[in-house]
């Protein structure tokens, strides 16, 4: 199994016409009792597993193409391809496919592709060999018409390309070309142009090597410019030539390696821009061309790869500080091109190729040219950096968490990606779009690795957290200092859209981070001003910030919420908005129809508490009143929690119990039990009883000052005229003594603190989140006319 003449690499044909590697092992062939006959058997030399069990059928055709390749159908839509390290090895087991199917070894396909009718083959019987017309300038038109005519039939297409090959008279056909140039003889080369279409159309690998040679390759390109659909000739040769130009960055010592990058550039020019764009029946035959490409480009990167000079000199040459901006460029440029030639690969060859970069030290050096000035530079550098992210996102993770161990967070390279997503001068703002989604990426948990002893989601996240999240937020918590955006102009808006749209994914995926940076540094708050933006796609990202944090249903951030107020600029935008039917207004009552129809209690009470003046008028929809229905049957089974408790019972009985019919019991279970606390007790969620509330909720001793707070300021309310429905949009707040805008809508003198049922009262629903503000945060709604 060690002898290197049989190892192969076995292929199959996908429905996009690409070729999947399926693995590498050594092939043989013999017997086998299941399928009774000769067959080719490869065993993978990883672990010897079976990798092809084909039977060689009689009847089936298999093409030998560029010496090492044999290619064959199983079925209609599945192809084979076994792909050699040697030559000789291939014609090994060709010989052994020509012995099972009686063909003589030097043949290069050992069937034909399709039956012929009956009269084709009568007349194929009669004529074994296909003779063609002298190749004169006179017979040219004789030579177009017997290709086209024999592109139809299988048959005749292999008996022309046997004869083709036969008589070398590709070169004799290019010779005259020469003439007809010299003569400028368009006829001519208009039959020339036919002829060497046609023979693109036989679709034979033989043929290709022919055309594709050093010496002929620039006179096929000429034969195609001359197509006698367009009045005036292409100049391909005169782009080859002149404005397309080889540019060695890191000197190439290998004369084959050269060749072959030439030769692959332009057969894949030829696929593009001169060969005329297929037509559904021409396009497979065409399959051989695109393998011809296929093949070479994974050569190419094989070859690169292999040769650790050429690596080494190109990615110390990157990073040198000497090197001129002009050679920077080129290398970048290569590199990138490189990378893009890696897509060609299979999954396991594209790992191979990413860890040799890796290892030749690509991301360090990536981190040295984003640093640089050149925006070119840094544009090519963000481009291998997406081919590193979407292919290998682990080992980007792996780079970036060692090197926090060593470096300041101002050269980290995740600090750098973001700090070149906020700086982008495009005023779309495209090259911020792509950083944006690899940084998203990079951030998924979906994508991280477990292991026994250390998870890498939580090593990334507490780096990313620690490290680079005040980076990414810089911009937002800027330009939301004032109670409106300090600029709001279109661009900063599209860069604060972008950041949303990553924290919103943040608090879907991160949860536990993203929640105590939330609450420690009041992001939704500073979020929320954004509504006030006069782009409307801004306010809705702020909008659908704070849609996520209500949807996940955690008390944590409910608590949060409610302690700043932070309904209110969602309140305040609703009213501004008006009687305007339209993705805002949608989106806000969406929001509140959610916490209604998810019964989510401690928002209930909090929104129907503080902003029911402002909505009571909205009956245009029932969100709001049925809001307030469910405060009222709450308030109802607070004050009444047997008869809850009979309705619960009930409701088991007749329904099936699921998951919200066992929150309701436990929060019914809860309200009972809080009947029985002395007065002035803190209520805290049975599920956050563990938890540590200090850098949530004020400490006790501030509740009670809040309880003789809002003994003098309940008074001051009633006094004072109350935020009234939609027709009042505009309303002016009065602080006490501080910063922060709050509205309060109490409307009876029974709802005092310390009364029954009352929002302050320890035995209501409320109590458990009613957290304490102190003097200087508090706020009355005054008039206007009042002082």
């Amino acid at each position: 199994m060690t002898d290197t003449r049989r190892r192969v690499k076995v292929y199959t044909l996908n429905e996009d016409r690409q070729w999947d590697d399926r693995g590498t092992g050594h092939v043989s062939s013999g017997y086998v009792e299941r399928l009774k006959g000769m067959s080719l058997l490869v065993r993978a030399e990883s672990d010897g597993s079976l990798l092809l069990e084909s039977k060689i059928n009689p009847n089936t055709a298999y093409q030998k193409q560029q010496d090492t390749l044999i290619v064959w159908s199983e079925a209609e839509n599945y192809d084979l391809a076994l792909s050699f390290q040697e030559k000789a090895g291939c014609d090994e087991i060709w010989e052994k496919i020509c012995q099972v199917q009686g063909k003589d070894p030097s043949v290069d396909i050992t069937q034909d592709l399709v039956d012929e009718s009956e009269e084709e083959r009568f007349d194929d019987m009669s004529s074994p060999g296909l003779e063609l017309p002298s190749c004169e300038l006179s017979r040219l038109e004789e030579i177009a018409e017997l290709v086209a005519s024999s592109l139809p039939s299988p048959l005749r297409r292999e008996k022309l390309a046997l004869a083709l090959e036969n008589e070398g008279y590709i070169k004799k056909l290019l010779e005259i070309f020469h003439v007809c140039e010299d003569l400028e003889n368009i006829e001519g080369l208009h039959h020339l142009y036919e002829i060497i279409k046609g023979i693109f159309l036989l679709n034979r690998t033989a043929l290709f090597e022919v055309m594709f040679s050093e010496e002929c390759i620039m006179d096929v390109i000429g034969c195609l410019e001359y197509d006698p659909s367009l009045s005036q000739s292409r100049k391909h040769r005169e782009f080859l030539t002149k404005t397309a130009k080889f540019k060695e960055v890191i000197p190439i010592s290998d004369p084959e390696l050269k060749q072959k990058i030439h030769q692959t550039y332009r057969v894949q020019y030829i696929q593009d821009m001169v060969l005329p764009t297929p037509s559904v029946f021409e396009e497979n035959m065409l399959s051989t061309l695109h393998s011809f490409i296929f093949f070479n480009k994974v050569e190419i990167v094989g070859m690169l790869q292999e040769d650790e000079k050429f690596l080494t000199d190109l990615f110390a040459q990157l990073t040198d500080e000497a090197t001129d901006e002009e050679k920077r460029q080129e290398l970048v440029n290569f590199l990138k091109e490189f990378c893009a030639f890696s897509q060609t690969l299979q999954p396991q060859n594209r790992d191979a190729f990413f860890k040799t970069l890796s290892n030749m030290g690509i991301l360090p050096a990536l981190e040295v040219i984003l640093g640089m000035d050149d925006a070119q530079v840094r544009s090519a550098a963000t481009d291998i950096f997406s081919y590193l992210v979407e292919y290998n996102p682990s080992m980007v993770r792996e780079f970036v968490m060692q090197e926090a161990q060593q470096n300041d967070d101002d050269i980290l390279l995740i600090n750098l990606i973001i700090e070149h997503m906020i700086c982008d001068t495009d005023p779309e703002l495209g090259g911020a779009v792509q950083l944006m989604g690899l940084l998203r990426t990079l951030v998924d948990p979906e994508n991280m690795l477990a292991t026994a002893n250390k998870t890498e989601k939580t090593e990334l996240l507490g780096f990313f957290y620690k490290h680079c999240m005040h980076v990414l937020t810089a911009p937002l918590l800027a330009n939301t200092t004032e109670e409106k955006p300090s600029k709001d102009d279109f661009k900063t808006a599209q860069l604060l859209a972008l950041i949303l749209e990553l924290l919103t994914f943040c608090v879907e995926h991160h949860t536990y981070h993203i929640k105590n940076y939330i609450i420690n540094k009041d992001i939704l708050r500073r979020v929320l001003v954004l509504m006030a933006s006069k782009h409307a796609f801004l306010a809705l990202c702020a909008l659908r910030f704070k849609r996520k944090i209500i949807g996940l249903k955690d008390e944590f951030y409910n608590r949060y919420i409610m302690k700043s107020f932070l309904f209110e600029p969602v309140v305040k935008a609703f009213l501004n908005n008006g009687s305007r039917y339209n993705l805002m207004n949608s989106a806000i009552i969406e929001m509140f129809e959610f916490i209604r129809v998810e019964d989510i209690k401690s928002l209930t009470a909090h929104v129907i508490e503080n902003y029911w003046k402002a909505l009571e008028d909205v009956d245009y929809v029932q969100t709001f009143k049925g809001l307030k229905l469910r405060y009222e049957q709450q308030r109802e089974r607070q004050d009444n929690p047997k008869l809850d408790s009979m309705r619960s019972i009930l409701r088991n009985h007749r329904y099936r119990r699921d998951a919200r019919t066992l929150e309701d019991e436990e929060e019914m279970w809860f309200n009972t039990d809080e009947d029985d606390m002395e007065d002035g007790e803190a209520v805290v969620p049975p599920s956050d009883k563990t938890k540590n509330d200090e850098d949530i909720m004020d400490p006790i001793s501030k509740f009670m000052e809040r309880k003789k707070f809002k003994d003098t300021e309940e008074k001051e309310v009633l006094l004072k005229t109350n935020l009234s429905g939609r027709q009042s949009p505009s309303f002016k707040l009065s602080f006490s003594s501080g910063t922060k805008t709050n509205l309060t809508s109490q409307s009876s003198a029974s709802n005092l603190p310390g009364s029954p049922g009352s929002p302050g009262s320890p035995g209501s629903p409320g109590s458990p989140v009613s957290v304490s503000k102190s003097t200087s945060q508090m706020a009355a709604i005054t008039t206007k006319d009042v002082p």
